[in-house]
């Protein structure tokens, strides 16, 4: 692994596509200027509707879209490394979608797509979700490798399941854009991702949807960048924003001497 500065750019995304890509490209924008070379938005970065069906309309084949389209403009306009949320892209079915994760490299060009596999449902009598209503689960982990290490691909629910993040061996990087909910967010949000950083002796960086949106839902926010010690580097509570951080190779390097765990697994 090499040092790099990243950014996980948090978002109260509105049902108004425009309003969101103009929020992001902001976002992007001054994330670079201050020299993250790894950017990442927050789950529905695009669009968070009225309903959940709303985003069917904006589904996209992989390859081609107005949504892709704006990632990777805005990869090769800045020079960065952009990983683009969750975008909608079409699933075999014709009521669901593919929720997926796509990163581009500075050239623009698509280097990696993850469909979230986990599909959140939760049911406390006032709140109520069901991803699989209109989400298509995806399949097989990703992950790709880039100048500065090796980089995991998750979404969100996926906090929730070990053996994902497990499954695929060593990587320096896990990213997990996120909407998590204020109500499990208060509860599990930061404790789950320290706790993926500190078994997978990695950095974890999850952009979080963050605040009370236009349709009346609320996201806990508080995205993080945590280094494989399980240490916050940067979290912001609240609002749209950034949250900046250098990863250190001397520090990954350090954790996984001094402890060598993850050469000690036998299972």
């Amino acid at each position: 692994m090499k040092s790099i500065i990243v950014a996980a750019l948090q978002m109260i995304s509105t049902p108004v596509v425009e309003q969101n890509l103009a929020t992001a490209r902001r976002l992007i924008a001054q994330a670079a200027a201050e020299g993250a070379q790894l950017l990442v938005l927050p789950e529905y970065f695009a669009i968070m509707g009225q309903r959940d069906t709303d985003k069917l309309a904006l589904q996209e084949e992989f390859g081609t879209g107005p949504l892709q389209d704006f990632l990777a403009q805005a990869a090769r306009e800045f020079g960065v490394w952009l990983v683009g949320g969750t975008i909608p892209l079409r699933s075999a079915s014709p009521d669901r979608v593919m929720n997926s994760c796509l990163a581009f490299n500075p050239h623009g060009e698509c280097v990696a797509r993850y469909d979230k596999i986990h599909l959140f449902g939760f049911d406390n009598g006032a709140e109520r979700f069901c991803e699989s209503d209109t989400i298509a689960p995806g399949s097989q982990v990703v992950t790709f490798d880039t100048p500065f290490g090796r980089v995991g691909l998750s979404i969100c629910y996926d906090l929730r399941f070990p053996e994902l993040f497990r499954s695929v061996g060593d990587v320096d990087i896990w990213l997990l854009p996120a909407a998590f909910t204020a109500t499990t967010g208060r509860a599990h949000w930061e404790v789950l991702l320290r706790a993926r950083a500190i078994e997978n002796q990695c950095f974890v960086i999850a952009p979080n949807q963050g605040g009370l949106h236009p349709t009346g839902r609320e996201t806990y926010g508080h995205s993080l960048i945590v280094d494989p010690w399980g240490q916050v580097l940067n979290c912001l509570p609240e609002g749209e924003g950034l949250v900046l951080a250098e990863l250190k190779a001397s520090q990954l390097e350090r954790v996984r001497k001094t402890l060598p765990a993850l050469a000690h697994r036998l299972l």
